[in-house]
């Protein structure tokens, strides 16, 4: 191998590692979008709303007799069916992001395996 093959090939790797780190950052940067404090801070206010919502209404129920007995225990059930429903969503929207990613992942180990083959037979033809 001359020098020239060795520095185009470094310079190839180079590159590579680059695309790869741009890539990464990209990911991390949908990954906090989708799943990081933003998120959180939208659940953490829900989960307070709800909290607030039930607690008013148990307050109201025991102290004043705001509504009825049946109909309070009626708005629970349905408050707390809201917030299992809310949850769901949120781990589909979790479980499709990571399906996303594996998937991607995939996509990317077949090419290089695609690559490797294509060395591999490069240098068995080349040995002969």
């Amino acid at each position: 191998m001359s020098v020239e093959d060795l520095q185009e090939k470094e310079r190839a790797l180079r590159e590579e590692i680059a695309e790869y780190n741009k890539e990464r950052d990209r990911i991390k940067y949908v990954i906090g979008n989708i799943g990081g404090k933003r998120y959180s801070k939208v659940d953490t206010i829900v989960n307070v709303v709800f909290v607030l919502i039930i607690i008013v209404l148990f307050i109201l129920e025991v102290a004043i007799h705001f509504i009825p007995t049946f109909l309070s225990l009626e708005i629970g059930v349905l408050l707390i069916s809201a917030k299992i429903i809310w949850m769901i969503h949120s781990q589909q929207k979790t479980n499709h992001f990571q399906f996303w990613i594996l998937n991607s992942i995939e996509f990317r180990m077949n090419e290089i395996i695609k690559r490797v083959k294509a060395i591999e037979k490069g240098l068995k033809d080349r040995d002969k």
